[in-house]
């Protein structure tokens, strides 16, 4: 991935990435069920320690198992990266990306068992049933509270309606900020229920003016959990004439 698109990096050499996802516990229209979350235990000891002997030759030369170091897997940067995604989305780009230089070479199982030493290494509790491909699709990651805020710096995208306040643009009734892996407007955007917030837009390099009033889609790096403190933009895109 690269800057030019406003994509994500890859989290194994750089540092940020991807998509949105719903938050732990909420309840499915289908089952009535919560979600099961990285706190449910979805790895195993014995797992976890396969894992372990893995990583020295497989991904030791490249990260550490640490919030801090040689491109770290753990702490801040896996949140940064993960919070609010699926396990089986770690799964997936630790596949597809590893390790470095010789992508999906490894087995399955050896992934899987990486993927548990990952999730140990953040503190997750292990249980009783070993990470498999059909167990985690949909286990979410998320703090042990169900925050549901993405972290600083991780990349979003808002929708809402644009307009001028002072010197600053801000998007006001805009979404809560999900994860983007792409810029630009998707195909429900128009449409979809807006929120209460106002998101300040920081860094913004185009002018916005012709924009004014509309609604729109602005994607970029959060300042402060939730876009607390605005949001560095990459990219802003109207998605319809009048807003809301």
């Amino acid at each position: 991935m690269h800057s030019g698109s406003a994509r994500p990096r890859r989290w194994f050499g750089a540092g940020l990435l991807f998509l949105a996802w719903a938050t732990a516990n909420v309840v499915t229209a289908q089952t009535g069920s919560p979600r099961r979350t990285v706190w449910d235990g979805v790895y195993t000891e014995a797992q976890a320690a396969r894992g372990g002997m893995a990583f020295g030759p497989s991904c030791g030369n490249c990260h550490v198992l640490a919030a801090e170091g040689k491109a770290p897997l753990a702490g801040e940067p896996f949140w940064k990266s993960f919070a609010q995604k699926s396990v089986g989305d770690l799964l997936e780009f630790v596949t597809k990306n590893m390790p470095n230089g010789a992508p999906a070479s490894l087995s399955e199982s050896t992934y899987q068992d990486l993927v548990a030493l990952i999730l140990k290494s953040n503190g997750f509790p292990a249980g009783n049933t070993e990470l498999a491909r059909n167990t985690i699709a949909g286990v979410q990651i998320v703090p042990k509270d169900g925050n549901a805020e993405l972290p600083a710096n991780a990349l979003a995208r808002v929708i809402g309606c644009l307009a001028r306040r002072g010197a600053d643009w801000v998007v006001t009734n805009a979404t809560p900020p999900e994860r983007s892996e792409r810029a630009g407007p998707g195909g429900e955007d128009a449409a979809r229920p807006l929120g209460s917030r106002t998101v300040t837009l920081k860094f913004v390099l185009t002018r916005l003016d012709a924009l004014a009033g509309s609604r729109v889609v602005v994607s970029g790096l959060l300042i402060g959990a939730g876009g607390v403190d605005g949001i560095n933009v990459t990219a802003v895109s109207r998605v319809a004439e009048k807003c809301p």
